[in-house]
């Protein structure tokens, strides 16, 4: 017996010895998770709640926190027959109390250790806030920027999305669950969640399994390959079955394909909506398929709880099948050592001690820095000199609440330090003015709990300040509502009435900067021609306003990344880097090729995209062999030089092509980078490692492998600006 096996003994008789000892109500109850609600004084749960808690109904809470509050659910917990504890969920995506860059702002650092990073101070605070576990990562690719929800994810590659997939698990998770500061991650939304069709949440998804395996699978391998400890079913179906109640996805994929050992969990309402998919008739049909597939735990639904016991006594579902699944739950509550001290979690002087520490507070600002994207600095506008009257300018330039973004649940925006704070702190003589509302639409402002002002009003206020003024900051985007989940967009411009004052204030010629704020890339085509220097700041948290500042005053020299990429116009929607041929590529000169007739096929702003303060200029690609083989490594080196005027970071990105194969490849992948930082006038050698790993695929019969040919390697600043050269691979 292997030394693993023996130190699983004594869980396993443990777990085992009280499964035997649970009624089938009881093990029902395990696998029913609800939530509690919200008011201004604090969570609270419903009565009914509470006597289903008591009477061993409930397995798991979420939207429950504070030690204060999850003691006293745990105490109904404790009162019942046998004692088991309750498992303790919430959405901490970008932080819990300190919240940190919204995830698809954060993946532009190009840091995978300032990610693992944030992941560990959130599992620390939320922890101590007593929480067990976090609906986190989301590692859905995403290739249309309408769906509200990519705010939420890592962009659109899949070598990236891997990479912080596992960077994500290991911060929350740590390397001991049953350590005081670590919380169950949850890998979500499985699975392709991110294609679905015209950026509408909620919608359909249909690929082949070629794409599906290749391009939208591996990020949740990986996290599974990690070790998450949960994995959340999506919304959308996958080849005509619900994901919830698809068995191929989760037990044949993932269970016996992939290994996963932890337990699965719905999303919201997810086994009731597969009857309004028209998969099942009722809710007993969708019970026993959820099951039957491979759901462990039903949120909010109550599917399981309803239906299950009369499922069993029809014989539609077996007491073992039920047992599978409290087993998996039961065994991830004493990994978290619930079963020892089911109120480890619940320390008040802990949390004090913990939350929104200073250290915590510097870490926010840090990643915040690296998470901002320079898209333009005509004429070298940026760094500001911190000298004559500044104008604050826009909707977000002080607004707390749009500063720590969507899916910020316990933030208190009340702490999140806004731009007009962040620019005041340095001393400056800046004035602002809001200039208008952050849309014309009156019904979504009273959605976004926003207040309209006069329109004219503002925008003449704020004409007038830039005309006195030196220099104009002006600070728009989205509200924090008009992204994230059910915040679909079909335009993804910046909102008409913030277009006119940015219009308005341009005429007066002073000199502009363009601060955005938003959890989606735009369409800004105008705004590129027309202001000299535009800075995507995302929604960057509690520390937002003072790391804008940090950038603005080149405190910190911009680093940032995009991993998305930004269309023209809606209409190139899906658009993405990692593109196929067809057999009449883009040609000028021929009507019959693949192209628009009204805008270029080239997107605003590519995939690895992001300027600099300084000016880093690629040599020559070299690499050490024109030939590579079976268990060969090829070395392939660029020199980066840095001939600007200031130091600075850069983010030195690899693509390789598979010129001809068996089955159509992009015509360039993402398969490395490496965050260099220069001094201004030095130079580095950037040398990367390839084998026949890097070049492997899903082949016609679906193996990954990888075939001879030809190749490209192409090393650059981002995925358009590339120099390459050709090599072949031989078997």
């Amino acid at each position: 017996m292997s030394v693993h096996a023996r130190a699983q003994q004594p869980q396993q008789q443990f777990l085992r010895s009280l499964l035997q000892k649970m009624t089938l109500e009881e093990k029902i109850g395990q696998l029913n998770l609800l939530t509690s609600d919200m008011d201004v004084t604090g969570p609270f749960m419903k009565e009914n709640y509470k006597q289903d808690i008591l009477s061993g109904a409930c397995g798991a809470i979420f939207n429950a926190y504070t030690p204060q509050y999850t003691r006293m659910l745990q105490d109904m917990a404790l009162k019942t027959r046998l004692k088991i504890p309750l498992l303790f969920g919430y959405d901490v995506i970008h932080g819990h109390k300190t919240i940190f860059p919204i995830p698809l702002g954060e993946a532009c650092t190009w840091d995978l250790g300032q990610m693992e990073r944030s992941a560990r101070i959130a599992a620390e605070e939320a922890s101590a806030d007593g929480l067990h576990w976090t609906y986190s990562p989301m590692v859905d690719i995403a290739r249309d920027p309408r769906w509200g929800r990519v705010a939420e994810g890592t962009g659109e590659d899949t070598w990236l999305g891997v990479q912080i997939a596992k960077a994500k698990v290991r911060g929350y998770q740590g390397n001991d669950l049953a350590a005081r500061n670590t919380v169950l991650a949850c890998v979500k939304h499985f699975a392709l969640y991110g294609a679905i069709e015209a950026g509408r949440d909620y919608n359909t998804v249909d690929m082949s399994r070629r794409q599906m395996y290749q391009f939208y699978l591996p990020p949740y391998k990986a996290a599974v390959d990690a070790g998450v400890a949960t994995v959340m079913t999506s919304f959308n179906e996958i080849d005509g079955i619900p994901a919830t109640g698809n068995k191929w996805l989760l037990t044949e994929l993932l269970r016996k394909e992939w290994g996963f050992k932890g337990f699965v969990v719905t999303d919201y309402t997810s086994i009731n909506e597969m009857i309004n998919h028209g998969i099942v008739k009722n809710e007993y049909e969708a019970g026993e398929l959820a099951l039957k597939a491979g759901v462990d735990m039903d949120m909010q639904g109550s599917v399981y709880a309803t239906q299950l016991k009369k499922l069993v006594a029809d014989k539609k579902i077996s007491i073992q099948t039920i047992d599978q699944a409290v087993y998996r739950i039961l065994e991830a509550k004493y990994k978290l050592g619930l079963f020892k001290d089911p109120y480890r979690f619940a320390d008040s002087a802990h949390a004090r001690e913990v939350i929104m520490s200073p250290e915590k507070l510097k870490a926010a600002r840090e990643i915040a820095q690296r998470s901002i994207v320079l898209l333009k600095n005509e004429g070298g506008l940026l760094p500001l000199k911190p000298q004559g009257n500044i104008a604050l300018i826009g909707p977000l330039g002080d607004s707390q609440k749009d500063m720590i973004g969507n899916w910020s649940a316990a933030g208190d925006f009340k702490k999140a330090v806004t731009l007009l704070q962040g620019l005041k702190a340095r001393n400056l003589n800046v004035t602002y003015a809001q200039g208008a509302n952050v849309t014309d639409d009156s019904v979504l402002l009273v959605k976004l709990g926003i207040p309209g002002g006069n329109a004219a009003a503002l925008q003449q206020e704020a004409v007038a300040l830039a005309q006195r003024s030196d220099l104009v900051i002006l600070a728009l985007g989205e509200s924090q509502g008009m992204s994230g989940e059910a915040a679909s967009r079909s335009d993804i411009g910046i909102p008409a009435s913030q277009k006119r004052l940015m219009e308005a204030v341009l005429a007066t010629g002073k000199p502009l900067v363009l601060v955005l704020m938003n959890g989606r890339p735009l369409t800004l085509e105008w705004e590129d021609q027309h202001v000299p220097a535009i800075l995507e700041t995302w929604f960057l948290g509690t520390e937002a306003g003072n790391a804008i500042a940090d950038v603005l005053f080149g405190d910190y020299n911009p680093s940032g990344k995009l991993t998305m990429t930004f269309p023209r116009n809606t209409g190139q929607i899906p658009i993405y880097y990692n593109h196929k041929n067809t057999g009449r590529p883009l040609d000028p000169k021929n009507k019959y090729t693949s192209k628009y007739l009204d805008v270029s096929n080239e997107p605003l702003y590519p995939f690895g995209y992001g300027l600099s303060y300084t000016k880093f200029v690629y040599g020559d690609v070299r690499i050490s062999k024109n030939t590579i083989r079976a268990n060969d490594k090829l070395q392939v080196t660029v020199t980066v030089t840095n001939q600007g005027n200031y130091d600075g970071e850069e983010v030195v990105q690899l693509y390789i092509r598979d010129v001809t194969a068996s089955v159509n490849r992009p015509l360039k992948e993402l398969k490395g980078f490496q965050k260099i930082f220069l001094k201004k006038g030095a130079k580095q050698d950037v040398t990367f490692t390839i084998t026949t790993d890097d070049l492997k695929f899903y082949d016609r019969d679906m193996q990954y492998t990888w075939e001879p040919g030809e190749f490209r390697v192409m090393v650059g600043p981002n995925s358009r600006d590339v120099k390459e050269v050709a090599f072949e691979a031989a078997k």
